[in-house]
């Protein structure tokens, strides 16, 4: 069973963008931090409340398929700096499950591509296991 690991410092990350060959280009960074909440996905997600709430997560993901991901981001309009580090293993409520640092060119291709990321990684690269 993989042991959860040592969040990464966003500070640390925008600091290494910003020294970075395409930094020039980059007129805004995007961050996400997504978390291990106390509420079900069903609940969040599709309205169903069976009263459980979540004690921790058991989550995995396939590093080649997020690296699939990553190329694919980078290749996206206006896109010139992607960054993930994932979690794994057992997590409890308020770990961090995933940060992503996205520069782009201007907002609205830096949203979509942070959309992008996040949804194709959550849908078809991790393994997230609810327990109640």
């Amino acid at each position: 069973m993989a042991t959860k690991k040592i969040p990464p410092s966003i500070d640390e990350w925008l600091k290494e963008a910003k020294a970075g060959p395409a930094a020039s280009e980059i007129g805004m960074y995007l961050t996400h931090n997504g978390v291990v909440r106390q509420t079900p996905k069903a609940k969040v997600r599709e309205g169903l409340d069976d009263g459980s709430t979540v004690k921790g997560l058991e989550f995995y993901y396939d590093a080649e398929k997020v690296e699939a991901v990553i190329e694919e981001t980078n290749k996206l309009e206006g896109i010139f700096y992607v960054k993930v580090w994932l979690n794994e293993g057992q997590l409890e409520v308020g770990d961090d499950i995933m940060y992503v640092l996205i520069g782009g060119d201007i907002r609205p291709n830096v949203v979509d591509a942070l959309q992008f990321l996040v949804g194709k990684v959550k849908t078809e690269c991790v393994t997230e296991i609810e327990q109640y």
